[in-house]
C-alpha cells in the first residue's frame, strides 16, 4: 500500500463543531455496500447519488472497489495521514482485504486529502496518479472556491475510468483568463475621439483666423 496526502490549505479555523473519530463513521468491509459517506454535509443528495451508482458499478465490473468520505474536522493531534490510515486499516483489516480497495478522505476544516490504496490497484492508479488526483483534479475544484461536488465528480470520473482499465483522462485544464487585445474602438471610445477631433479644429481655427486677418491687415493696410 502507498500512501499520498497532499495539504490544500493552510488556514484552520477554530469550529465548535465536534472532531470525527473514525469509531463514529459507519464500519464498513470490504464487499459492503457503503461508497459515499458525507459526515462533513458537503455533498448534494444528487450528486452523493451520481458518486454511488458510479462506485457501486465498478465494483460490480471489475471488483475494484473505491470510498469516499468526509469529515468537518480532525481530532486535536490527528492528521489526515494519520486519520486515512487508522481508518484504512480499520474497515480493511488484512492484506487480502486491503488488495482492491482505495479510500479517499477530505477533511473540509483544512481542506486536507489523503489517498490511501491497496496493492491489488496500484499496478492501475499508481503513485504519480493518486498524487494528481489529490493535488490537481480535487485540489484545483477546492482552491477555486471549495467546489466540494465538482471536486469528487472529477475525482470519481477518474479513478473509475483508471480502475477500469482505460487511460488516465487526466486532471481538468485549468482555464487561464486570456487577455485578448481589441481591434475595434468602443462607442465610448468613438465619442471621446470625435470630441477631442473637434476640440482641436475649433483651437486651431481659433489661432489661425486672427493671425490671418492680422497679417491680410499688414499687407495692405500698410
Amino acid at each position: 500500500m502507498f500512501l499520498v496526502s497532499v495539504v490544500l490549505a493552510f488556514s484552520v479555523v477554530v469550529a465548535p463543531a465536534w472532531a470525527t473519530s473514525i469509531y463514529e463513521l459507519p464500519p464498513v468491509s470490504a464487499g459492503e455496500q457503503t461508497w459515499v459517506i458525507d459526515e462533513a454535509n458537503v455533498l448534494s443528495r444528487l450528486n452523493e447519488g451520481t458518486l454511488t451508482n458510479q462506485l457501486k458499478k465498478l465494483a460490480n465490473e471489475t471488483g475494484n472497489e473505491v470510498r469516499l468520505v468526509t469529515i468537518h474536522r480532525l481530532d486535536y493531534g490527528e492528521t489526515i495521514d494519520s486519520f486515512a490510515d487508522d481508518l484504512f486499516a480499520e474497515w480493511y483489516s488484512t492484506p487480502e482485504a486491503q488488495a482492491k480497495q482505495t479510500l479517499l478522505v477530505l477533511d473540509t476544516l483544512t481542506n486536507n486529502v489523503a489517498i490511501r490504496t491497496g496493492e491489488g490497484v496500484k499496478s492501475l492508479l499508481d503513485e504519480d496518479i493518486a498524487t494528481s488526483v489529490v493535488n490537481d483534479t480535487i485540489g484545483t475544484s477546492i482552491r477555486e472556491g471549495d467546489k466540494y461536488n465538482e471536486a469528487f465528480l472529477a475525482a470519481s470520473d477518474r479513478v473509475v475510468a483508471v480502475l477500469s482499465g482505460q487511460p488516465d483522462p487526466g486532471a481538468p485544464e485549468v482555464q487561464d483568463e486570456l487577455n485578448i487585445e481589441r481591434t475595434y474602438a468602443t462607442a465610448e471610445e468613438t465619442d471621446d475621439r470625435n470630441a477631442a477631433v473637434w476640440v482641436l479644429g475649433l483651437l486651431v481655427v481659433a489661432t489661425i483666423i486672427p493671425m490671418a486677418t492680422y497679417f491680410f491687415y499688414q499687407s495692405y493696410g500698410g
